[in-house]
């Protein structure tokens, strides 16, 4: 059996290229497809030959990506996977629309529908620098709206990370998806039974995070708030923040996994498709105080793993603080249960057990 795996670019190195990562570690011996590649800035695939489409070819491509929006439907059409028996795409938005032959199979890893044609003015705040294009984004994305609904019917089967993005799916493609929660690397983060005394954000600074909300709850509360990673945001932020709130920019690895291991709570504001890092925090036996909406629902236990707030306000934050301060947290039951359900082992235990269903060969891929 010949499978391929297609992923939209690998320009970049987020939570997306690392489910395509472990996909690419699962299936060795599988070809891989992208529109664009850049091994400088993305997932290490050692010496596994990446093939790429027509956009490869246009110089700046790589660090434009974006820019090549309009292009992404036709070079992914324009290859040719009619050797292969089964496709797995991991996609949240062109990789989908591979065309196959009429009896392979298709399997959608779909971390999202395609955000930037169906949520564009959220899209837009989040790069703000195209705002002032709207008027002219607006009419290619209404043509590319009608391109994303008919190549979202390519896949056999979708696979979405979190029942948010599957009632999406649902709603704009008016395809069915299994739910498999996606992994993250749990051994690879700290445990403490000692947290320390201070709290923890951490994410880009982008509006659509909601640090605002968060930094203002801890300058009325006084708390001890540290706050990691950087963004358009981080000068208004930190204009924002009394003397208890600490602003560390980017940190590394290992220093952010420390901070996830001591902290009393990690923070969420954001409203997340899926979001990793609640799963970061629990597999580092920490709770997580989130806005109760979104991926939490399907990561976190209230009362065992975080608590929720419903409403994006820093009073709505303030009372889910003051519940959690109060709260004997099992810092042991918190890190089992991330592993238990978010680990590597635990993710393919369910993508095997879906494989299995497959009809006739394609089983064989698991």
């Amino acid at each position: 059996m010949k499978i391929a795996l297609v992923h939209d670019y690998l320009t970049q190195k987020g939570g997306a290229e690392r489910v395509f990562e472990l996909l690419c570690k699962r299936y060795p011996q599988a070809d891989v497809f992208t529109s664009l590649y850049d091994p400088d800035r993305t997932i290490e695939l050692g010496d596994r030959l990446v093939k790429t489409t027509f956009l490869q070819g246009v110089p700046g491509a790589t660090k434009y990506f974006r820019l090549m929006a309009p292009f992404y439907y036709p070079a992914f059409r324009a290859l040719d996977l009619q050797d292969y028996d089964l496709i797995i795409s991991s996609s949240t938005s062109f990789a989908k629309s591979v065309r196959k032959r009429p009896d392979a199979y298709h399997i959608c890893f779909c971390h999202n529908v395609t955000r930037f044609l169906w949520d564009t003015q959220t899209y837009l705040r989040e790069y703000g620098d195209y705002q002032n294009f709207y008027p002219f984004i607006e009419k290619i994305f209404r043509v590319m709206r009608e391109q994303d609904l008919k190549y979202s019917q390519e896949p056999d089967l979708y696979i979405a990370n979190s029942t948010t993005v599957a009632a999406r799916i649902s709603q704009i493609y008016k395809k069915q998806a299994i739910v498999i929660n996606y992994p993250i690397d749990t051994s690879q983060f700290q445990f403490s039974n000692a947290k320390e005394d201070y709290y923890l954000a951490s994410a880009r600074m982008i509006s659509y995070k909601r640090l605002d909300v968060i930094v203002e709850a801890f300058n009325w509360l006084g708390w001890p708030l540290k706050v990691t990673g950087e963004g358009p945001e981080m000068a208004k932020l930190q204009a924002q923040g009394l003397k208890n709130v600490e602003f560390l920019g980017h940190v590394s690895d290992g220093e952010r996994k420390r901070l996830m291991a001591n902290a009393k709570s990690v923070i969420v504001a954001a409203l997340e498709d899926y979001g990793l890092v609640p799963i970061e925090a629990n597999a580092s036996g920490t709770p997580v105080i989130s806005y109760g909406a979104g991926g939490v629902l399907d990561t976190q236990i209230p009362g065992k793993t975080g608590l929720f707030f419903r409403r994006q306000t820093p009073e709505a934050l303030q009372s889910a603080l003051m519940s959690g301060s109060k709260m004997a947290w099992d810092y042991g039951d918190i890190r089992d249960h991330a592993v238990a359900n978010f680990s590597e082992t635990a993710f393919f235990r369910q993508v095997d057990r879906v494989m299995t269903t497959l009809p006739g060969g394609f089983a064989l891929a698991s």
